[in-house]
């Protein structure tokens, strides 16, 4: 059954890698020469931002994918450009970034510290007069025993 979803997932990746190929920079759908004036514009450019991991990868293989469309109509596929890369390399970088920890983070852990420590100490010194108890229930114990014992003895010499 693992397996069988493994390779559902894999194909699923592998379509839409190449359902965002299709719309890579570099194709002939704002080729010049093909579509004269038809330009990409603001949703191209973020599409083109969002998917420039898989692109640039792409680009180190062949020479028809490039990482930035050329036929572009401008400022708004810049602006369409740079939302993209936000989405795509800034969200990830996001979330690769290591929390810092301030003073408040380290009086929090110090606190945690220290209530740990006192009741481990609490429950250590509970246990101790515990023990002290039963040794000293024990004595007590004993005593009443050897009582007992000593006036049975009596008892038992009289007959």
């Amino acid at each position: 059954m693992f397996k069988r979803n493994k390779y559902t997932i894999l194909m699923v990746i592998l379509l839409i890698l190449l359902l965002s190929l299709n719309c890579a920079p570099g194709n002939e759908r704002w080729d010049q020469e093909i579509n004269p004036g038809d330009l990409a514009g603001f949703w191209a450019g973020v599409w083109h931002g969002a998917i420039i991991v898989i692109t640039f990868i792409v680009s180190l293989f062949t020479k028809e994918v490039g990482l930035y469309e050329v036929n572009n109509t401008g400022w708004p596929y810049n602006l369409g450009f740079i939302f993209g890369l936000f989405i795509s390399i800034g969200g990830f970088l996001r979330c690769r970034r290591k929390k810092k920890m301030d003073k408040r983070d380290w009086d929090e852990i110090g606190r945690k510290i220290e209530d740990k420590v006192h009741s481990g100490i609490k429950s250590w010194l509970d246990e101790s007069e515990k023990e002290e108890k039963k040794k000293e229930w024990e004595e007590v114990a004993n005593k009443i025993e050897e009582k007992i014992k000593k006036a049975l003895k009596e008892w038992a010499e009289k007959e």
